[in-house]
């Protein structure tokens, strides 16, 4: 085969690994509602439960990054598929919370392939087709969309334990055809071996490594966090069915994930800077529009008091809740095309990195919605919190990177940005 042939082989298996992976990832945004019925668990609870797989993704992002710059993404992403099968299978028999909160724990690490597949298949494109190539890995977050058309069918079929089955066997298929059509180039590992660890977690303390990670906080950890949100969210605010509420939510998982190849595309195209700009005012927009809770206005009039109701219909949230997710698809990637760029022998370590920043706030924001909605009982809290998140990037964009770059002209990438941290 080809070196081109191995290359577009890798980018599809892997494609395929990580959309399932996310997919168990993301299962107990579904099978969590009834598991929450069952266990009468509070709306703090239920955050806690749907975020402890993305905890453990999360924590594990930097390490298994840093040893697919040392050993490469093929065996460590081989490894990552088949240590999660176990846990998934087990889910089934669970009874207690605190089983199924360490099971989440294990079945977490499917989290963690994001870090090791975005530098494995970024080093078989060229430097001008990496942003693409990475936005069409990418797009495996498409399986955050995916477990909400295929877990609803098997619950009204065969019950939610039938769920964690499913999953493991589809695992079981995609770790088989991943080994039978990944290949492994040692060429691709040397740069990154004549660096130690503590080389590599230099970067940790480069400012432009944080403000990177502050930025796929948001478009990332915040996909995470309401793609797990949303289906209990549709059947609180609106009163969904499961099915019905994991179908409208699909609006915002399946953009957010397909869409960030095209993302990609326009991150090479137009440059990092450009888009994440644009996709930050776009985000600001759509939250302070989801922010604004249902509000019934009485005023007095010389007829006598008026109410008006003030509020997003369904209809209307689901228009908002598909804007943003496009939104953070082409984020997600822009995000990346930085790294690219500005560290290409280290991008095993600084995708950990920023991933990991990404996957604590995708474990953080649920908790914080849990809580929030049992303090203030008010449901677009979570869409407040998000809100504020993006105030912060704005800001840092602007101080830091506005004055750099031309955001109007597609023609050239934008200036370089100097910073005074260790490369």
């Amino acid at each position: 085969m080809t070196q081109q042939g191995k290359a577009l082989s890798v980018l599809i298996v892997s494609t395929l690994a990580f959309t399932t992976c996310f997919m168990v990832w993301m299962m107990f945004g579904v099978i969590g509602i009834p598991i929450r019925k069952a266990l009468d668990l509070n709306a703090t609870q239920f955050g806690l439960l749907t975020a402890m797989p993305v905890l453990s993704g999360s924590l594990l992002r930097v390490p298994l990054g840093m040893l697919t710059d040392t050993y490469g993404g093929r065996i460590v992403l081989m490894g990552t598929l088949v240590v999660t099968i176990i846990p998934i299978w087990l889910m089934t028999y669970a009874t207690a919370y605190w089983q199924y909160l360490v099971l989440g724990l294990f079945v977490g690490v499917a989290g963690a392939s994001f870090s090791v597949g975005t530098p494995y298949v970024a080093r078989w494109f060229s430097p001008k087709r990496q942003g693409f190539a990475m936005g069409i890995f990418g797009a495996g977050n498409a399986g955050a969309a995916l477990n909400k058309f295929i877990a609803p069918a098997i619950i009204l079929g065969f019950g939610w334990t039938m769920v964690p089955k499913v999953y493991a066997g589809v695992m079981l298929g995609t770790a088989i055809l991943f080994w039978l059509f990944s290949h492994h180039d040692p060429k691709h590992i040397e740069d990154a071996k004549s660096l130690s660890w503590r080389e590599q977690l230099v970067v940790m303390k480069d400012p432009t490594v944080l403000k990177y990670c502050q930025y796929y906080s948001i478009v990332f950890g915040g996909y995470v966090a309401l793609a797990l949100w949303m289906v209990q969210y549709y059947v609180g605010e609106y009163g969904m069915s499961i099915q019905t509420a994991a179908l409208l939510a699909t609006a915002f998982s399946l953009p957010g994930g397909v869409l960030r190849a095209v993302g990609g595309w326009l991150a090479d195209r137009y440059g990092a800077h450009s888009v994440t700009w644009w996709v930050m005012w776009v985000s600001w927009i759509c939250l302070f529009l989801l922010s604004y809770p249902q509000t019934d206005l009485t005023i007095s009039t010389a007829n006598g008091p008026l109410t008006f109701h003030i509020g997003l219909n369904v209809y209307w949230f689901t228009v908002l809740m598909f804007i943003l997710g496009i939104a953070w698809a082409f984020g997600k990637a822009s995000t990346f095309k930085y790294i690219s760029d500005e560290y290409p022998s280290q991008i095993g370590a600084v995708s950990g990195i920023v991933g990991l920043a990404g996957g604590m706030g995708g474990f953080l924001l649920p908790v914080m919605f849990g809580a929030l909605m049992d303090i203030t009982g008010i449901r677009s809290s979570a869409f407040m919190l998000m809100y504020a998140v993006v105030w912060v990037s704005l800001i840092w964009m602007y101080r830091t990177e506005y004055r750099t770059a031309d955001l109007l002209a597609p023609s050239a990438m934008p200036a370089p940005i100097t910073t005074q941290g260790t490369r």
